[in-house]
Protein backbone atom coordinates (compact mmCIF):
# COMPACT_ATOMS: atom_id res chain seq x y z
CA UNK A 1 0.00 0.00 0.00
CA UNK A 2 2.98 2.69 0.83
CA UNK A 3 4.73 1.54 -2.75
CA UNK A 4 1.25 2.57 -4.77
CA UNK A 5 0.51 5.33 -2.64
CA UNK A 6 4.08 6.47 -3.98
CA UNK A 7 3.56 5.49 -6.69
CA UNK A 8 0.33 7.36 -7.17
CA UNK A 9 2.09 10.38 -5.53
CA UNK A 10 4.64 10.55 -8.33
CA UNK A 11 2.03 9.79 -11.00
CA UNK A 12 0.18 13.39 -9.40
CA UNK A 13 3.58 15.07 -9.62
CA UNK A 14 3.85 14.18 -13.54
CA UNK A 15 -0.21 15.36 -14.30
CA UNK A 16 0.52 18.35 -12.20
CA UNK A 17 3.98 18.87 -14.68
CA UNK A 18 1.78 17.95 -17.55
CA UNK A 19 -1.00 20.41 -17.19
CA UNK A 20 1.23 22.95 -16.02
CA UNK A 21 3.96 23.33 -18.77
CA UNK A 22 1.71 21.48 -22.32
CA UNK A 23 -1.47 23.70 -21.47
CA UNK A 24 -1.00 24.97 -25.08
CA UNK A 25 -1.01 21.13 -26.28
CA UNK A 26 -4.75 20.62 -24.78
CA UNK A 27 -6.80 20.32 -27.76
CA UNK A 28 -3.69 18.00 -29.36
CA UNK A 29 -3.89 15.70 -26.36
CA UNK A 30 -7.84 15.57 -26.12
CA UNK A 31 -7.77 14.84 -29.71
CA UNK A 32 -5.37 11.75 -29.36
CA UNK A 33 -7.30 10.58 -26.22
CA UNK A 34 -10.31 10.44 -29.08
CA UNK A 35 -8.12 8.61 -31.16
CA UNK A 36 -7.12 5.99 -28.42
CA UNK A 37 -11.15 5.61 -27.89
CA UNK A 38 -11.94 1.95 -28.91
CA UNK A 39 -15.19 2.73 -30.15
CA UNK A 40 -12.74 4.03 -32.77
CA UNK A 41 -12.21 0.36 -34.09
CA UNK A 42 -15.66 -0.13 -34.90
CA UNK A 43 -16.87 2.88 -36.54
CA UNK A 44 -13.45 3.85 -38.59
CA UNK A 45 -10.38 1.43 -38.12
CA UNK A 46 -12.74 -1.87 -39.17
CA UNK A 47 -14.75 -0.40 -41.90
CA UNK A 48 -11.15 0.44 -43.65
CA UNK A 49 -9.73 -2.46 -43.61
CA UNK A 50 -12.54 -5.25 -43.62
CA UNK A 51 -12.44 -4.49 -47.43
CA UNK A 52 -9.08 -3.81 -47.67
CA UNK A 53 -8.13 -6.87 -46.40
CA UNK A 54 -11.44 -9.36 -44.59
CA UNK A 55 -8.49 -11.12 -42.80
CA UNK A 56 -6.92 -8.12 -41.07
CA UNK A 57 -10.63 -6.58 -40.43
CA UNK A 58 -12.14 -9.71 -38.94
CA UNK A 59 -8.50 -10.15 -36.63
CA UNK A 60 -8.96 -6.46 -35.63
CA UNK A 61 -12.45 -7.04 -34.25
CA UNK A 62 -11.40 -10.35 -32.00
CA UNK A 63 -8.73 -8.64 -30.98
CA UNK A 64 -10.38 -5.50 -29.67
CA UNK A 65 -13.35 -7.22 -28.50
CA UNK A 66 -10.77 -9.88 -26.32
CA UNK A 67 -8.47 -7.22 -25.45
CA UNK A 68 -11.39 -5.01 -23.94
CA UNK A 69 -12.66 -8.02 -22.25
CA UNK A 70 -9.50 -8.58 -20.80
CA UNK A 71 -9.49 -5.03 -19.86
CA UNK A 72 -12.02 -5.28 -17.62
CA UNK A 73 -10.96 -8.47 -16.17
CA UNK A 74 -8.05 -6.85 -15.20
CA UNK A 75 -9.78 -3.51 -13.79
CA UNK A 76 -12.01 -5.44 -11.73
CA UNK A 77 -8.60 -7.67 -10.36
CA UNK A 78 -6.44 -4.51 -9.91
CA UNK A 79 -8.91 -2.01 -8.22
CA UNK A 80 -6.89 0.67 -9.90
CA UNK A 81 -7.28 4.45 -8.96
CA UNK A 82 -7.87 7.50 -10.80
CA UNK A 83 -5.95 10.56 -10.24
CA UNK A 84 -8.46 12.99 -10.34
CA UNK A 85 -10.44 10.96 -7.26
CA UNK A 86 -7.69 9.32 -5.43
CA UNK A 87 -6.43 12.78 -4.65
CA UNK A 88 -9.10 13.95 -2.82
CA UNK A 89 -9.31 10.43 -0.84
CA UNK A 90 -6.02 9.86 -0.28
CA UNK A 91 -4.44 10.69 3.44
CA UNK A 92 -0.87 10.79 2.73
CA UNK A 93 -1.12 14.71 1.62
CA UNK A 94 -0.64 16.87 5.46
CA UNK A 95 -2.93 19.22 6.23
CA UNK A 96 -5.48 18.21 4.08
CA UNK A 97 -3.85 20.18 1.17
CA UNK A 98 -4.67 17.80 -2.06
CA UNK A 99 -2.95 18.60 -4.78
CA UNK A 100 -5.78 20.54 -7.52
CA UNK A 101 -5.80 18.48 -10.94
CA UNK A 102 -7.68 19.94 -13.49
CA UNK A 103 -10.44 18.17 -15.11
CA UNK A 104 -11.99 17.87 -18.50
CA UNK A 105 -15.42 16.96 -20.22
CA UNK A 106 -13.27 13.31 -20.94
CA UNK A 107 -11.78 12.91 -17.88
CA UNK A 108 -15.11 11.31 -15.75
CA UNK A 109 -14.46 7.71 -16.70
CA UNK A 110 -16.25 5.78 -14.36
CA UNK A 111 -14.24 2.21 -14.07
CA UNK A 112 -11.31 1.49 -12.17
CA UNK A 113 -8.49 2.81 -13.83
CA UNK A 114 -5.78 0.32 -14.38
CA UNK A 115 -5.11 -0.55 -16.83
CA UNK A 116 -6.30 1.85 -19.28
CA UNK A 117 -8.47 1.00 -21.48
CA UNK A 118 -7.65 3.33 -24.57
CA UNK A 119 -3.74 2.50 -24.20
CA UNK A 120 -4.68 -1.28 -24.41
CA UNK A 121 -7.23 -0.65 -27.13
CA UNK A 122 -5.29 1.48 -29.39
CA UNK A 123 -1.92 -0.56 -28.38
CA UNK A 124 -3.84 -3.76 -30.08
CA UNK A 125 -5.40 -2.41 -33.10
CA UNK A 126 -2.50 -0.64 -33.94
CA UNK A 127 0.00 -3.70 -33.87
CA UNK A 128 -2.65 -5.78 -35.93
CA UNK A 129 -2.33 -2.51 -38.71
CA UNK A 130 1.05 -2.18 -38.44
CA UNK A 131 2.11 -6.27 -38.47
CA UNK A 132 -0.65 -6.52 -41.37
CA UNK A 133 1.23 -3.43 -43.53
CA UNK A 134 4.69 -5.39 -43.20
CA UNK A 135 3.58 -8.69 -44.08
CA UNK A 136 2.93 -7.70 -47.82
CA UNK A 137 6.73 -5.66 -47.43
CA UNK A 138 8.43 -8.95 -45.69
CA UNK A 139 7.69 -10.89 -49.11
CA UNK A 140 9.79 -8.94 -51.25
CA UNK A 141 13.09 -10.73 -52.46
CA UNK A 142 15.79 -8.72 -54.30
CA UNK A 143 18.16 -6.80 -52.64
CA UNK A 144 16.28 -3.13 -53.17
CA UNK A 145 12.93 -4.39 -51.82
CA UNK A 146 14.82 -5.91 -48.52
CA UNK A 147 15.99 -1.86 -48.16
CA UNK A 148 12.91 -0.71 -48.84
CA UNK A 149 10.77 -3.39 -46.23
CA UNK A 150 13.65 -2.41 -43.60
CA UNK A 151 12.73 1.30 -43.99
CA UNK A 152 9.20 0.55 -44.09
CA UNK A 153 9.78 -1.54 -40.49
CA UNK A 154 11.51 1.29 -39.06
CA UNK A 155 8.82 3.96 -40.66
CA UNK A 156 5.79 2.05 -39.31
CA UNK A 157 6.89 0.97 -35.58
CA UNK A 158 7.76 4.47 -35.38
CA UNK A 159 4.40 5.89 -36.29
CA UNK A 160 3.33 3.24 -33.64
CA UNK A 161 5.11 4.13 -30.85
CA UNK A 162 4.88 8.27 -31.29
CA UNK A 163 0.52 7.21 -31.38
CA UNK A 164 1.01 5.10 -28.56
CA UNK A 165 2.98 7.54 -26.42
CA UNK A 166 0.77 10.44 -27.97
CA UNK A 167 -2.45 8.61 -26.36
CA UNK A 168 -0.65 7.72 -23.33
CA UNK A 169 0.56 11.21 -22.49
CA UNK A 170 -3.03 12.60 -23.25
CA UNK A 171 -4.58 10.37 -20.73
CA UNK A 172 -2.12 11.45 -18.36
CA UNK A 173 -3.27 14.44 -19.11
CA UNK A 174 -6.40 14.94 -18.30
CA UNK A 175 -5.96 13.03 -14.98
CA UNK A 176 -7.84 10.13 -15.89
CA UNK A 177 -4.69 7.50 -15.78
CA UNK A 178 -1.47 7.65 -13.67
CA UNK A 179 1.62 6.82 -15.96
CA UNK A 180 2.00 3.05 -14.99
CA UNK A 181 -1.35 2.44 -15.82
CA UNK A 182 -0.93 3.63 -19.28
CA UNK A 183 2.01 1.94 -19.37
CA UNK A 184 0.11 -1.57 -18.58
CA UNK A 185 -2.31 -0.82 -20.70
CA UNK A 186 -0.11 -0.02 -24.07
CA UNK A 187 1.82 -3.66 -23.23
CA UNK A 188 -0.92 -5.66 -22.36
CA UNK A 189 -2.64 -4.66 -25.55
CA UNK A 190 0.54 -5.79 -27.76
CA UNK A 191 0.66 -8.67 -25.84
CA UNK A 192 -3.41 -10.03 -26.70
CA UNK A 193 -2.30 -8.85 -30.51
CA UNK A 194 0.38 -11.17 -30.99
CA UNK A 195 -1.70 -13.75 -29.28
CA UNK A 196 -4.08 -13.21 -32.31
CA UNK A 197 -1.31 -13.10 -34.57
CA UNK A 198 -0.94 -17.72 -34.28
CA UNK A 199 -4.77 -17.87 -33.97
CA UNK A 200 -5.72 -18.46 -37.31
CA UNK A 201 -8.94 -20.72 -36.45
CA UNK A 202 -10.82 -17.43 -35.74
CA UNK A 203 -11.06 -16.77 -39.94
CA UNK A 204 -13.14 -19.93 -40.36
CA UNK A 205 -15.39 -19.68 -37.14
CA UNK A 206 -19.11 -20.51 -38.16
CA UNK A 207 -22.13 -18.71 -36.30
CA UNK A 208 -22.49 -21.15 -33.60
CA UNK A 209 -18.29 -20.31 -32.49
CA UNK A 210 -19.34 -16.66 -32.56
CA UNK A 211 -22.16 -17.46 -30.66
CA UNK A 212 -20.64 -19.49 -28.02
CA UNK A 213 -17.64 -17.21 -27.73
CA UNK A 214 -19.98 -14.43 -26.47
CA UNK A 215 -22.11 -16.44 -23.88
CA UNK A 216 -18.90 -17.93 -22.77
CA UNK A 217 -17.51 -14.15 -22.21
CA UNK A 218 -20.56 -12.88 -20.76
CA UNK A 219 -21.22 -15.79 -18.12
CA UNK A 220 -17.41 -15.67 -17.40
CA UNK A 221 -17.38 -11.65 -16.58
CA UNK A 222 -21.21 -11.68 -14.52
CA UNK A 223 -19.97 -14.78 -12.64
CA UNK A 224 -17.19 -13.29 -11.43
CA UNK A 225 -19.04 -9.81 -10.66
CA UNK A 226 -21.54 -12.62 -8.90
CA UNK A 227 -19.06 -14.45 -6.79
CA UNK A 228 -17.13 -11.86 -5.57
CA UNK A 229 -20.46 -9.67 -4.47
CA UNK A 230 -20.87 -12.87 -2.77
CA UNK A 231 -18.24 -12.13 -0.72
CA UNK A 232 -18.86 -8.34 -0.46
CA UNK A 233 -16.78 -6.95 -2.55
CA UNK A 234 -18.36 -4.58 -4.87
CA UNK A 235 -16.56 -4.48 -8.55
CA UNK A 236 -18.41 -1.17 -9.30
CA UNK A 237 -16.91 0.79 -6.49
CA UNK A 238 -15.48 2.85 -8.62
CA UNK A 239 -19.01 4.67 -9.97
CA UNK A 240 -20.16 6.61 -7.17
CA UNK A 241 -16.47 7.98 -6.34
CA UNK A 242 -16.44 9.15 -10.20
CA UNK A 243 -20.08 10.89 -9.42
CA UNK A 244 -18.88 12.05 -6.03
CA UNK A 245 -15.63 13.88 -7.48
CA UNK A 246 -16.24 14.87 -10.91
CA UNK A 247 -16.07 18.53 -11.43
CA UNK A 248 -19.21 18.67 -13.65
CA UNK A 249 -22.15 15.95 -13.21
CA UNK A 250 -22.74 16.09 -16.98
CA UNK A 251 -19.30 14.74 -17.38
CA UNK A 252 -20.46 11.47 -15.87
CA UNK A 253 -21.32 9.05 -19.00
CA UNK A 254 -23.02 6.11 -18.56
CA UNK A 255 -21.58 4.55 -21.50
CA UNK A 256 -18.10 4.48 -19.85
CA UNK A 257 -19.13 2.44 -16.87
CA UNK A 258 -17.79 -1.25 -16.92
CA UNK A 259 -20.64 -3.64 -18.21
CA UNK A 260 -21.53 -0.93 -20.71
CA UNK A 261 -18.11 -1.15 -22.16
CA UNK A 262 -19.00 -5.55 -22.28
CA UNK A 263 -21.91 -5.24 -24.12
CA UNK A 264 -20.77 -3.38 -26.78
CA UNK A 265 -17.97 -5.54 -27.57
CA UNK A 266 -20.19 -8.48 -26.97
CA UNK A 267 -22.57 -6.89 -29.91
CA UNK A 268 -19.75 -6.31 -31.85
CA UNK A 269 -18.18 -9.69 -32.04
CA UNK A 270 -21.80 -10.43 -32.73
CA UNK A 271 -22.62 -8.66 -35.53
CA UNK A 272 -19.69 -9.88 -37.43
CA UNK A 273 -20.58 -13.68 -36.66
CA UNK A 274 -23.78 -12.51 -37.96
CA UNK A 275 -22.77 -10.92 -41.03
CA UNK A 276 -19.25 -13.24 -41.91
CA UNK A 277 -22.27 -15.96 -41.79
CA UNK A 278 -25.00 -14.50 -43.77
CA UNK A 279 -26.05 -15.11 -47.42
CA UNK A 280 -25.73 -11.40 -48.19
CA UNK A 281 -21.58 -11.14 -47.45
CA UNK A 282 -21.47 -14.71 -49.79
CA UNK A 283 -23.08 -12.97 -53.11
CA UNK A 284 -21.50 -9.67 -52.75
CA UNK A 285 -17.85 -10.05 -50.76
CA UNK A 286 -17.16 -13.61 -52.02
CA UNK A 287 -18.45 -12.57 -55.85
CA UNK A 288 -16.57 -11.12 -58.80
CA UNK A 289 -17.35 -7.84 -57.37
CA UNK A 290 -15.24 -7.98 -54.59
CA UNK A 291 -11.57 -8.02 -56.95
CA UNK A 292 -12.64 -4.77 -57.81
CA UNK A 293 -11.44 -1.45 -56.73
CA UNK A 294 -14.19 0.33 -57.02
CA UNK A 295 -16.63 -2.53 -55.12
CA UNK A 296 -13.87 -1.81 -52.11
CA UNK A 297 -13.85 2.47 -52.30
CA UNK A 298 -17.40 2.43 -52.61
CA UNK A 299 -18.21 0.00 -49.45
CA UNK A 300 -15.41 1.76 -47.75
CA UNK A 301 -16.84 5.12 -48.40
CA UNK A 302 -20.92 4.00 -48.04
CA UNK A 303 -19.63 2.31 -44.77
CA UNK A 304 -17.86 5.10 -42.98
CA UNK A 305 -20.80 7.76 -43.98
CA UNK A 306 -23.28 4.90 -42.54
CA UNK A 307 -21.65 4.72 -38.83
CA UNK A 308 -20.85 8.07 -38.76
CA UNK A 309 -24.76 8.88 -39.14
CA UNK A 310 -25.30 6.18 -36.23
CA UNK A 311 -23.06 8.01 -33.64
CA UNK A 312 -25.85 10.80 -34.06
CA UNK A 313 -28.42 8.19 -32.54
CA UNK A 314 -28.38 8.80 -29.11
CA UNK A 315 -29.45 5.55 -26.81
CA UNK A 316 -31.60 6.65 -23.60
CA UNK A 317 -30.27 6.26 -20.55
CA UNK A 318 -32.91 6.65 -17.93
CA UNK A 319 -33.13 2.41 -17.37
CA UNK A 320 -29.94 0.87 -17.35
CA UNK A 321 -31.08 -2.27 -18.51
CA UNK A 322 -32.71 -0.59 -21.67
CA UNK A 323 -29.82 0.92 -22.50
CA UNK A 324 -27.42 -2.16 -22.47
CA UNK A 325 -29.99 -4.34 -24.56
CA UNK A 326 -30.08 -0.99 -27.08
CA UNK A 327 -26.28 -0.50 -27.00
CA UNK A 328 -25.94 -4.36 -27.46
CA UNK A 329 -28.36 -4.30 -30.56
CA UNK A 330 -26.41 -0.58 -31.96
CA UNK A 331 -23.35 -2.63 -31.44
CA UNK A 332 -23.91 -5.36 -33.62
CA UNK A 333 -25.57 -3.58 -36.39
CA UNK A 334 -22.23 -2.01 -36.78
CA UNK A 335 -20.24 -4.99 -38.14
CA UNK A 336 -23.27 -6.36 -39.55
CA UNK A 337 -23.65 -3.26 -41.43
CA UNK A 338 -20.16 -3.19 -43.11
CA UNK A 339 -19.71 -6.84 -43.56
CA UNK A 340 -23.40 -7.47 -45.40
CA UNK A 341 -25.55 -5.14 -45.65
CA UNK A 342 -23.52 -1.84 -47.69
CA UNK A 343 -21.35 -5.00 -49.65
CA UNK A 344 -24.88 -6.08 -50.70
CA UNK A 345 -26.40 -2.64 -51.68
CA UNK A 346 -23.19 -1.72 -53.46
CA UNK A 347 -23.22 -5.29 -55.02
CA UNK A 348 -26.95 -4.95 -56.54
CA UNK A 349 -26.40 -1.11 -57.50
CA UNK A 350 -23.51 -2.32 -59.24
CA UNK A 351 -25.04 -5.04 -61.49
CA UNK A 352 -27.91 -2.49 -61.89
CA UNK A 353 -25.01 -0.01 -63.72
CA UNK A 354 -23.93 -3.07 -65.82
CA UNK A 355 -27.13 -4.26 -66.75
CA UNK A 356 -28.13 -0.74 -68.59
CA UNK A 357 -24.50 -0.24 -70.03
CA UNK A 358 -25.05 -3.77 -71.68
Amino acid sequence: SIKMDLLHSNGVLIIQHLQRDYRAYQDFLNFMSHVGDPRNIFSIYFPLWFQLNQVVGTKMIWVAVIGDWFNLIFKWILFGHRPYWWVQETMIYPNQSSPCLEQFPITCETGPGSPSGHAMGSSCVWYVMVTAALSYTVRWKDKSAVTLHRLTWSFLWSIFWIIQISVCISRVFIATHFPHQVILGVFAGILVAEAFEHTPAIQTANLRMYIKTNLFLFIFALGFYLVLKLLDIDLLWSVPKAKKWCANPDWINIDTTPFAGLVRNLGALFGLGLGINSEMFITSCKGKNSCKISFRILCIAASLATLQLCNFIKIPTHTEYLFYMLSFCKSAAMPLTVVAIVPYCVHLLMRTTEKKLN
